[in-house]
């Protein structure tokens, strides 16, 4: 399953460390994050709740750059 999220981000370094930390986020098969659109791409892996998966990515991405935001709907 894929999904775009909007995503708030202050700097295109700050969004490969987001893309990066969001990558490693278990349940997460791949992601890509635009800066210039203020965009992540995250395609799950099977069987997991996208929700949650997404859920954590965004306490992870925090514990790095605590202003990022995922907008989950």
């Amino acid at each position: 399953m894929k999904k775009t999220y909007k995503v708030d981000v202050d700097c295109a370094a700050c969004a490969e460390k987001m893309q990066e930390a969001i990558k490693k986020t278990e349940g997460v098969k791949d992601a890509t994050l635009s800066f210039m659109t203020l965009k992540c791409k995250v395609e799950f892996e099977d069987g997991v709740d996208a929700d949650t998966v997404i859920r954590q990515a965004r306490e992870n991405c925090k514990k790095i750059e605590d202003e990022f935001e995922i907008f989950i709907d």
